[in-house]
């Protein structure tokens, strides 16, 4: 039974999602049941193989191609071991919650129907880079979600904002996909198979056979996880993708998406921490620079969607950081332990907001809210429970990753631990400044006079996610992840798990926790019963630079316009005067010509014919007299 249940998890969602393409799309609400029965089958099915402790590979060939030199063979294989088990789990019981406030979220809209038909084929592309067992299988899949987030995030294309997010969404990931590509192929050129236990099985047996290119071959595979997980340079893409639908923001940027370059830099960590590789150095400083940026950038957004969005890529930044800092111990479960309480905390802020968004009609603005404590009790309490975590408030779950994080920072590089505790601050700053504005300080416009609490399909899933956003750092996820790598599992109590931090690595736990109350601290003292925002007056320039994003859309804009559009005007130029004009038309023009003069000589007058015959041969008989 084992051996089937990986498939059947994989294909229900492709089943629901071809079913309601195909019958129900005008159906919006036998759609969504679709949808949500699928999500929540495959959860419970996930739950019995983590339960059953499952392990192993199930394939069967798919391709084989030999010249007697060489060969390719990728077969379609499923791979079931404590990373996929539990990550399996997290995608699908986030998913489910979020699947079933969707239905609430969306009920009145049109394309209710094709909504979670693009839901159902997001999610089968999810769980097959969860379940691939070779890379050739793990790229495709890679596609296949940028496909569906592509029609996601564009799910209200006749908004000329969504289009164009979904465009770049997609465009931008073209970018990183391709060097991941390149990575894959170069691997295969290199150790002649794309099956992840054969790859490992090589490396164990012969560190060096990457050789020289041992550096190049990870950071091409790190492009992928650059695009797909919004790593600088290629951040740009995420915040933009708030105009879709608060579901689907939640789904991407919560336990999805985003996470996916996070799982296949752990995945593929033993391509990245091999002899002679500088790859991990270039991802830790990737990811702390990025988790830097983004979190600056969050302290002068006012759209409550996008301080999330921006929160995101600075706790995305942060696994990325774990990976990169993870050689020593050859662990990079920090990373995974990370990704999966943010998993939980980071679709419950989304999901409250869009309890926001709906009870306010629509209104994203933060500086348009305030007061809404009262009005939206429910809301507001699970909103502050996954702000605490997001931030490393003990004990909810949050503070115990983001502690493991901080101290393979100290221990690893002082440098990158320095940046990563500014980077708490900010955190707690920017999250709670939003919380000051939007809940708890005056209201500032008549926007939350009429807003009222969320039907219970809207707030159930919130107090669902607000559980494990508390409890999830007793649950020994770490553990359970390095187990993936080795670690020896190690039991603790309740009251061990709480303290470990403050012994384990005490100058971490207590930085982390300095560095929140002072952001807490002082966004109390700016923004508690603020009506405009004190900030840019104070800091001026800056604030304009950080509101403005440090002008990357701008900067990429400029180089685009001097540069691929540059290219394509010479290329226009070339084509429509010298290939077009001078050529084509040149040589059409030309035959044209000589047909008008010829027809000239076609007079029908007898005595012109035969002139011009007399001519012709005084012609002739001139140059043959004249040898």
């Amino acid at each position: 039974m084992e051996y089937y249940l990986p498939w059947f998890i994989l294909l229900l969602p492709l089943a629901s999602a071809v079913a309601i393409t195909l019958t129900s799309l005008r159906k919006g609400v036998v759609a969504a049941r679709l949808s949500i029965g699928a999500c929540v089958l495959a959860f419970v099915l996930s739950a019995v193989l983590f339960g059953r402790d499952a392990s192993g590979v199930t394939q069967f060939n798919w391709i084989s191609l030999s010249d007697g030199a060489t060969s390719f063979i990728a077969d379609i294989a499923l791979r079931l071991d404590p990373l996929s088990r539990l990550m399996l789990l997290v995608v699908t019981g986030v998913a489910s919650a979020i699947h079933v406030y969707s239905f609430g979220y969306m009920r009145h809209d049109p394309g209710m129907g094709r909504y979670f038909a693009g839901l159902s084929l997001f999610m089968f592309s999810m769980l097959g880079i969860v379940l691939a067992d070779n890379l050739l299988m793990l790229f495709i899949f890679w596609e296949l979600v940028g496909v569906s987030s592509y029609l996601l995030i564009g799910f209200w294309y006749e908004k000329e904002a969504a289009a164009d997010a979904a465009k770049k969404a997609f465009l931008t990931n073209r970018v990183g996909d391709f060097g991941f590509l390149l990575g894959i192929i170069l691997v295969w050129a290199l150790l002649g198979t794309l099956d992840i236990g054969a790859l490992k099985t090589k490396l164990l047996t012969d560190p060096d056979a990457l050789g020289a290119l041992a550096t190049a071959a990870g950071l091409l595979l790190f492009c992928g996880a650059v695009g797909k997980s919004a790593q600088f340079p290629l951040h740009v893409w995420l915040p933009d993708a708030m105009e879709g639908p608060t579901p689907v923001s939640a789904l991407i940027h919560a336990a999805t998406m985003v996470a996916a370059g996070v799982y296949l830099l752990c995945r593929l960590f033993f391509l990245l921490d091999v002899p002679g590789s500088h790859a991990l150095v270039v991802i830790a400083w990737t990811g702390g620079l990025t988790a830097l940026l983004a979190a600056l950038m969050a302290v002068q957004q006012d759209d409550i969607k996008r301080i999330l969005a921006y929160s995101t890529l600075s706790q995305l930044g942060y696994m990325v950081m774990a990976v990169g800092l993870s050689g020593s111990a050859d662990n990079p479960s920090p990373a995974m332990y990370h990704l999966t309480t943010h998993a939980f905390f980071k679709a419950l802020l989304f999901l409250g907001a869009g309890s926001v968004i709906h009870a306010l009609h629509h209104e994203q603005n933060i500086w348009r809210m305030g007061g809404l404590v009262r009005r939206l009790p429910l809301t507001f309490w699970t909103f502050l429970v996954g702000t605490l975590a997001l931030c490393g408030v003990p004990p909810l779950s949050g503070f115990f990753s983001k502690d493991g994080i901080l101290a393979l920072a100290q221990h690893g590089n002082l440098a990158l631990f320095a940046l990563a505790v500014l980077v708490a601050g900010l955190t707690a700053f920017y999250m709670f400044r939003l919380v000051f504005v939007a809940f708890i300080g005056p209201a500032k416009s008549q926007a939350p006079d009429h807003a009222h609490e969320s039907p219970p399909v809207m707030t159930a899933p919130l107090v669902v996610l607000a559980v494990p956003s508390v409890l999830a750092g007793f649950w020994g996820i770490n553990e359970y992840f390095g187990q993936q790598y080795g670690a020896r599992p190690v039991e603790h109590g309740f009251l061990a798990t709480l303290i470990e931090p403050f012994t384990h690595a005490p100058g971490a736990a207590l930085s982390g926790l300095i560095a929140t109350t002072a952001g807490v601290a002082l966004a109390f003292a700016l923004y508690r019963n603020a009506v405009t925002d004190p900030l840019p007056s104070r800091l001026g320039l800056v604030a304009r630079w950080l509101r403005d994003r440090f002008y990357f859309d701008e900067l990429y804009a400029g180089l685009i316009r001097w540069t691929q559009d540059a290219l394509a005007a010479v290329a226009d130029f070339v084509d429509r005067w010298v290939v077009a004009g001078l050529v084509v038309k040149g040589v059409q023009g030309s035959v044209e010509l000589t047909g008008r003069l010829l027809r000239l000589v076609q007079t029908g007058n007898l005595q012109t014919y035969s002139f011009l015959f007399a001519a012709g041969v005084a012609l002739l008989l001139y140059f043959a007299l004249a040898r």
